[in-house]
């Protein structure tokens, strides 16, 4: 079966590509989720169309993603986690935090564009991609730092007369 298709599908192709694909996978997947056209003569006029309002988009997409790199290049993201003492967090950075970071900072960037294999899990530097486009990708800065340690309330009561006592002398 041959489809047109009308998003980008991984491993598949690209919007407006004329894919062979199983009848099943067309019929079952891509034609109800409307991520395809059965390629027919009057379908691919209609997509000829759409492909060149799509170059359009596409280009003004990628102009406003380069511009937004040069916009997060600079930006260094601090988060402060508790730690042991090998520098291994209580818990971890996610590309959730890193996403609200940026929120936080007044750029809208959805987590799944933050490419984060895994989540940080140890204090130190990191340099985290963003796929912005297809071919954009921004590298920002992530510093994990330890949590100040907190002394117990019965710690401190105990420290402070030692200290008024030392401080007398």
């Amino acid at each position: 079966m041959e489809v047109i298709l009308k998003e980008d599908i991984a491993n598949l192709g690209h919007r407006g590509d004329v894919v062979k694909v199983a009848d099943g996978y067309g019929r079952n997947y891509l034609l109800p989720r409307k991520l395809a056209l059965q390629a027919t003569a009057t379908n691919k006029a209609v997509i000829e169309q759409m492909k060149a309002s799509a170059a359009r988009r596409a280009a003004t997409e990628k102009a406003q993603a380069e511009k937004q790199v040069t916009q997060l290049e600079p930006l260094v993201l601090s988060f402060t986690r508790r730690a042991g003492e090998q520098g291994q967090l209580f818990g971890s950075v996610t590309s959730a935090d890193i996403a609200a970071e940026l929120a936080n900072q007044g750029f809208e960037i959805d987590r799944r564009k933050i490419q984060l294999g895994e989540a940080l899990k140890s204090l130190g530097e990191f340099v985290v991609p963003i796929r912005l486009y297809r071919e954009v990708t921004a590298r920002v800065k992530v510093k994990v730092l330890a949590e100040a340690p907190e002394v117990p309330p019965e710690q401190a009561e105990a420290s402070a007369p030692a200290a008024q006592e030392s401080a007398a002398e």
